[in-house]
């Protein structure tokens, strides 16, 4: 790798600035025209994505209940057989809920990050990703009562392609005494709360796209995105009036890229036994009024992955800590959640969020000598408000904080303490309802514990504040 050139700070007003540019430029080059159907579920249902969403992805009252449902509500000409029985064996669409989705985006951040070739240069400043993500979605009904959302990714960050977020679900409905509904299914999933009807929860929470050239969040929970993609779960639900939501689920370790078994040289750490997982929440409507408030969390016994830990004594290379069968790791989280929607045209807006406090005992990374503290904690809170008008300009404003306790070896930072805060804005503007422009700005007030050099080498946390600019486009 060479040297790249010295590249000057941008702060805030100038990167602000050149986004802006961008971004009108972008917007110029389009009209506003009749709003559409979106990808999968809309060719499905011939139903415009309004009707599942405010705008994507936040689902409303019925995308949640279709979601509930199995996915399998259609108005297409099916392909059908019946049973002498008169048993449905068979109900295939005639077109397949495939879709596409594309996005693209350029990132600036208020200081070059050090170039890791040569101590003295920096990185270039100004990452385009074009494209950052391509996926292919198979989302729809799949026979009676089942359904699914498939996703396969292309991700510019890895350069590669592999299996995204999926969610298989069996579900049905009763009709109980007095008209009260009942809902009930199964899902089999690989993200914890990728699987969750309200956006507050981490899967499908804010921000719903962002940029992978950013520095992002340090640290965060074993159930705040760590292990999308690194497990399977089975969960059963229940969804009572419309209102009462209630859900149970066993996770274990399912990696990509290796044919197993699992061991201790498995990238990630392996979970030492099922995890389990729980969600209650309750939901009421009224009119244009939307709230639901809610809990959930996951308990999971986990081998450490300590590849790469001179500290650790003996050598990892031995296998010493993180053998299967030996000590593991703890981790209890436990979280609050909410969600307040208003939708009447041509406002729509919503207040989400969670607050996720996570107990850790660290029995094998103290063993290893990977950890100096038995017991630990990591507290992550968000609060996103969004506004929409006829659905198309709009934005969201969030505020995050993580807390926890400072640890001189498992927190692998000059400061060794994982507190981290800011905010996100963003500004929208959607031409049609399935296509999205945005310019999101993050900034840092605390970065891995301090605001000013934190890393002991003079980068301060306003120096990570980040302006992205995405092209979000789906069909």
């Amino acid at each position: 790798m060479t040297a790249t050139r010295l590249l000057p700070t941008l702060h805030a007003p100038r990167l602000i600035a050149r986004a802006m540019s961008i971004f009108t430029a972008l917007v110029g080059l389009l009209h506003t025209g009749v709003a559409g159907a979106v990808p999968s579920f809309a060719r499905q249902t011939r139903m415009a994505c309004a009707s599942c969403h405010t705008v994507f992805p936040e689902l409303t009252h019925f995308g949640r209940m279709f979601k509930a449902g199995g996915y399998v509500i259609d108005n297409l000409k099916q392909v059908k057989d019946v049973s002498l029985e008169r048993k449905e064996n068979l109900s295939l669409s005639d077109l397949p809920p495939l879709s596409l989705m594309i996005q693209v985006s350029d990132t600036q951040l208020a200081k070059p990050l050090p170039d890791t070739a040569k101590a003295a240069g920096s990185a270039q400043n100004g990452t385009v990703a074009f494209p950052q993500q391509v996926s292919i979605f198979y989302a729809g009904k799949i026979a009676p009562h089942v359904g699914a959302f498939l996703q396969l990714t292309y991700a510019n960050d890895s350069g590669t392609i592999g299996i995204d977020n999926v969610d298989l679900r069996y579900a049905d409905m009763r009709v109980l005494p007095n008209d009260q509904s009942l809902v009930y299914g199964v899902s089999l999933n690989n993200n914890p709360t990728v699987q969750d009807l309200w956006n507050s929860t981490p899967a499908f929470g804010f921000p719903f796209v962002s940029s992978n050239s950013a520095l992002g969040l340090p640290y965060a929970t074993q159930i705040d995105g760590s292990r999308g993609q690194d497990v399977a779960g089975i969960s059963a639900y229940v969804f009572w009036k419309e209102s009462v939501y209630a859900e149970l689920g066993v996770y274990r370790s399912a990696k990509q890229g290796t044919a197993g078994p699992l061991d201790s040289t498995s990238a990630g750490g392996v979970l030492a036994t099922a995890a389990p997982y729980w969600r209650v929440a309750y939901e009421t409507n009224q009119g244009p009024h939307s709230l639901m408030l809610g809990t959930y969390g996951m308990s999971f016994q986990l081998y450490p992955d300590l590849a790469g830990c001179p500290s650790c004594n003996p050598p990892t290379t031995t296998g010493y800590g993180n053998l299967l069968g030996g000590p593991s790791d703890r981790f209890r989280d436990v979280a609050f959640d909410l969600q307040y929607q208003f939708l009447s045209e041509p406002h729509t807006a919503s207040v989400m969020a969670t607050h996720i406090h996570e107990a850790q005992t660290l029995n094998a990374s103290v063993l290893a000598g990977a950890a100096q503290r038995l017991d630990n904690t990591l507290t992550t809170s968000r609060v996103t408000a969004t506004y929409y008008y006829k659905r198309q300009m709009g934005g969201s404003l969030n505020a995050f904080s993580t807390t926890g306790t400072q640890d001189d070896l498992y927190i692998a930072t000059t400061t060794h303490a994982p507190d981290t805060r800011g905010v996100t804005a963003e500004l929208s503007y959607l031409p049609w309802l399935n296509t999205k422009f945005s310019l999101q700005y993050t900034a840092y007030t605390k970065y891995a514990g301090l605001k000013q050099n934190y890393d002991g080498l003079g980068r301060n946390a306003s120096d990570n504040n980040s302006l992205y600019v995405v092209a979000w486009l789906a069909y």
